[in-house]
């Protein structure tokens, strides 16, 4: 059996280019006993892969060059070789990375019911993104009943969530996302009460319009400029949740910090940065809670879906394009 993988051939400076990654077919080895093979259907796009490339210390060691490309799957265990929790017919998300089949001893692989949710979801809202902004607003960001929440990124996985729990919890929310559609997407279909066009609308009259009074939680995933505007309008003891930088992954200049960063002083305020593997613990519960608001529709997911692995780099550039809607995923098979 032939597996198609995209392995990291060079640690890309900016954008990635077409010598970053290489399309290869290998031999999927035999199975050792405790392994199963699992065949990849989803692969999920993050931007943090972009930083999983660098070769600098991180919250995770990086890819190695050489290795498949590290990314969240689902997929269906098609194989199993003396396996405990395993069996053939399971669906599973785990790191399956950019490839069509992964052998693996189960480790990081947990089960999924396709009948609650289409299997791209689990990679998604069901999945690290919906976990990501689940954690990162509830326990980082410590929201509270009728607070002022901004939300960076708001269309895209993390931050479409991110403001439907807001929402959930009885907040103002207003979103900054890219281009009308977006924003009317934030709207008119999550029920975000404002949305901000940074492409086309000026931000700190945006600001201005849609928070008047400040903001108590600003939850950010881009980074840059949007970051810098954010903290002119921290309230008394607001609190930034670092989720993401999405504006500076591909800087060939140093990284641009906020020079507005004194507003923290000023407000009493906090700055925590969040990366979703610390609460591990917490997922199985995080996990039913988003199920059941699902369920109740009270919690939207919208996946964005392209195909084919020979597909990767075009697909995963879309990310810092904005042409994009919602979680992106790369259908494998």
């Amino acid at each position: 059996m032939q597996n198609q993988q995209q392995l990291l051939k060079n640690r890309p400076t900016g954008l990635p280019d077409e010598n970053t990654w290489e399309l290869v077919t290998t031999e999927v080895p035999e199975l050792r006993e405790g392994q199963i093979l699992v065949r990849n259907h989803y692969v999920s796009l993050d931007p943090a892969m972009r930083g999983w490339m660098n070769d600098r210390k991180s919250y995770i060691e990086p890819v190695a060059i050489g290795d498949v490309m590290r990314a969240g799957s689902v997929g269906e265990v098609i194989k199993v070789n003396k396996h405990p929790s395993f069996k053939v017919g399971d669906v599973v998300t785990g790191w399956g990375g950019v490839q069509e089949y992964h052998v693996s001893d189960g480790s990081g692989y947990y089960p999924v019911d396709t009948r609650l949710a289409p299997m791209e979801t689990y990679i998604g809202t069901l999945g690290m993104p919906g976990l990501t902004a689940y954690f990162g607003i509830l326990e980082v960001g410590e929201l509270k009943e009728g607070d002022v929440v901004l939300v960076s990124g708001a269309a895209g996985a993390v931050g479409s969530v991110v403001g439907q729990i807001a929402k959930l919890k009885n907040c103002t929310v207003i979103g900054i996302a890219g281009g009308p559609e977006k924003c009317a997407y934030l709207t008119e279909e999550l029920g975000f009460d404002g949305a901000i066009d940074y492409k086309n609308d000026n931000l700190y009259a945006g600001l201005k319009k849609y928070c008047p009074k400040g903001i108590d939680i600003y939850f950010d995933n881009v980074g840059g400029d949007i970051l810098d505007a954010a903290l002119t309008k921290l309230r008394m003891n607001a609190r930034v949740v670092i989720c993401g930088a999405i504006s500076q992954y591909n800087n060939t200049t140093p990284i641009k910090g906020p020079s507005n960063y004194l507003n923290l002083l000023v407000t009493r305020s906090t700055m925590k940065g969040m990366v979703v593997f610390d609460h591990a613990k917490g997922y199985a519960a995080a996990a039913r809670q988003m199920g059941q608001w699902m369920a109740e529709g009270k919690l939207k997911s919208r996946e964005d879906v392209y195909e084919g692995i020979e597909n990767f780099r075009e697909t995963f550039l879309r990310l810092f394009s904005g042409e994009k809607m919602g979680k992106l995923v790369l259908k494998i098979v």
